[in-house]
């Protein structure tokens, strides 16, 4: 899958120094996965990574492209994936566990978002209860926010949040 492929990127990246296209793909392989130069090649523009400087020539880095302008949707999204604790469905219900005090922010982020699928939120303290009309949607839903957060934190998804 795409998504477990490019956090597996950001994973090998920030762990080794991996200076050429091929020497990512070897990577990758000894972590199961298998894949094309020109899939690598895509993912690495979509992941918007850059040669950095390195002990030794240069190597891959996550470098923001302090041309683009953050958007509203990043603001939210950045104060989701700071406060964020773990993500669990239960039932039709998201039940979205926030460091203390952050829920109503996580809550107004994930609103902002304009998920269709959700119906309602309800924010505690340190926990938000997320409402959708089916247990699938809530199912999907927490699989999404954590891949967002495992994205932006550039984690696995073997490891809790």
């Amino acid at each position: 899958m795409k998504s477990n492929r490019q956090l597996a990127i950001l994973r090998i990246i920030e762990n080794q120094e991996i200076p050429t296209q091929e020497e990512l793909l070897t990577a990758l392989k000894k972590e199961g996965f298998t894949a094309t130069q020109a899939t690598i090649s895509r993912d690495i523009k979509e992941l918007r990574l850059h040669k950095v400087p390195a002990t030794v020539g240069q190597k891959y880095s996550v470098k923001p492209d302090l041309r683009s302008p953050v958007t509203r949707e990043d603001k939210y999204r950045n104060v989701l994936t700071s406060v964020l604790v773990s993500a669990v469905p239960a039932g039709n219900i998201g039940v979205i566990k926030t460091l203390s005090g952050t829920a109503s922010a996580a809550a107004a982020a994930l609103e902002a978002e304009n998920f269709t699928e959700i119906i309602g939120t309800l924010a505690g303290d340190d926990t938000l209860l997320v409402l959708f009309a089916t247990d699938r949607a809530a199912g999907l839903f927490c699989r999404r926010v954590e891949e967002l957060y495992l994205m932006e934190k550039g984690y696995t998804g073997e490891t809790e949040l």
